[in-house]
């Protein structure tokens, strides 16, 4: 399922459209077998535990509303965050939207990014995730975690600022309608204490 096109501008194109990475769903999925297990084990005790028809009725009853009720808070509530969070890079925008019942979101235009940088350690480079950290002109860094890929999602929302870039260049920076431009000249990066 792709990102809703009506939450696009006209004529804005989706670079990279990420749901969470599945291993945010780990932990949700073995809670229900866990949940499935000991809910089955309790019914199977039960019964033979109990002698009458409607004690054994009752305890299955109980047991599969318990079970029901912790399957829906711990396995359908995360899996519909999951489907429901949305990390959107377009040629104009970085979009992050999550939450089923009560949605929120943020946007950052391409133009207000200042760096872009991914963290990831030995599981998550094994899973191919990571955490995506993108500083704004004026805000806190925002860490957007579990992204799938994380590497080629760094990678191609550079590129997506660097297009910014010569696009913004061709319309301010040229001079008489003029293609040839000056190559920018940047200073190596240097290493702090060295």
């Amino acid at each position: 399922m792709g990102y809703p096109r009506e939450n696009l501008a006209p004529g804005e194109v989706v670079v990279i459209h990420r749901h969470p990475h599945w291993k945010s769903l780990i932990i949700p999925v073995l809670v229900f077998w866990a949940v499935t297990v000991v809910g089955g084990v309790a019914i199977g005790f039960g019964r033979r535990a109990l002698a009458d028809d409607t004690g054994r009725l009752t305890l299955t009853g109980v047991v599969a509303v318990v079970w029901a009720v912790l399957t829906v808070w711990f396995l359908v509530r995360p899996l519909l965050t999951w489907k429901t969070t949305h990390f959107v890079v377009t040629d104009r925008r970085v979009i992050y939207r999550t939450g089923v019942i009560t949605r929120s979101g943020i946007d950052i235009p391409i133009r207000r990014i200042n760096t872009v940088e991914f963290r990831h350690g030995l599981v998550d480079r094994m899973l191919r995730t990571g955490t995506l950290v993108i500083e704004s002109a004026s805000d806190e860094p925002l860490a957007f975690h579990d992204i799938p890929r994380v590497e080629a999602v760094h990678a191609q929302l550079y590129q997506e600022l660097l297009d910014d870039e010569d696009a913004e260049f061709d319309r301010f920076g040229s001079r008489s309608g003029s293609l040839h431009r000056e190559p920018l000249h940047r200073e190596p990066r240097r290493e702090v204490g060295r």
